[in-house]
């Protein structure tokens, strides 16, 4: 059973107008041990029916990539990886699959999107698959705080996790974005002790289940 929502995220189709193409990524996260996670990826070309080929009812797929990365934690270190090519234009594209286990030993902490372009950029890689890794390491670092509340659940400790405390775990973000600049406002609050508040996506949930914010952030 799917526990996410499956609805398109874009908006409805422009009306008059003709579709060409459609790119699709899909990256999902996994508790696979108490110190590890498996990162799930897969990103997919399709042409609409009849672009190609004028009788064929269906689209086409022309990329289809599937990439496993498995990653300690809390190190963020990639301890295993692996692509394969469900569909490709030209029979030598998987031989590039190989080329992919040098990822293997490198954290996705800071510097990853340079290393990534470094060694699998251009010519060194296969442009689909390189911008979905790029796309996946982002998920790692979205499971902080899902590992805590799994961990949490699986003790048999109910009501959610609760927003993170003295352990400096927020550090990490520091510089990923214009609201994490290091030099920012909000890094100088969180520097002050200020606490981290409640995210707005949550104050949305917490409002539709009539639910104070204080009874989150305790």
């Amino acid at each position: 059973m799917n526990p996410f929502d499956t609805d398109s995220i874009l908006a409805p189709d422009p009306e008059g107008m003709a579709i060409l193409h459609d790119r699709e990524y899909r990256v999902r996260a996994y508790r696979k041990a108490d110190e590890r996670i498996l990162i799930r990826g897969a990103v997919r070309d399709q042409k609409p029916p009849g672009l190609y080929l004028a009788n064929d009812p269906e689209p086409l797929t022309i990329h289809h990539m599937q990439f496993d990365m498995e990653i300690a934690f809390p190190s963020l270190e990639i301890v295993d990886a692996g692509v394969v090519f469900e569909t490709h234009p030209m029979t030598g594209c998987p031989t590039i699959t190989e080329h992919y286990g040098k990822l293997v030993g490198l954290s996705i902490a800071r510097g990853f999107t340079h290393k990534v372009r470094e060694i699998f950029g251009g010519p060194r890689g296969c442009t689909h698959t390189t911008a979905l890794l790029q796309a996946m390491a982002p998920v790692a670092m979205q499971c902080f705080w899902s590992m805590r509340a799994a961990s949490a659940r699986e003790e048999g400790i109910e009501g959610g996790v609760a927003p993170p405390g003295d352990d400096q775990s927020w550090r990490m973000n520091i510089g990923t974005c214009h609201m994490w600049a290091e030099d920012g406002e909000h890094v100088a609050e969180l520097e002050a002790g200020a606490g981290f508040g409640v995210p707005v996506f949550l104050e949305q949930r917490l409002a539709k289940l009539g639910i104070e914010p204080d009874a989150w952030t305790g």
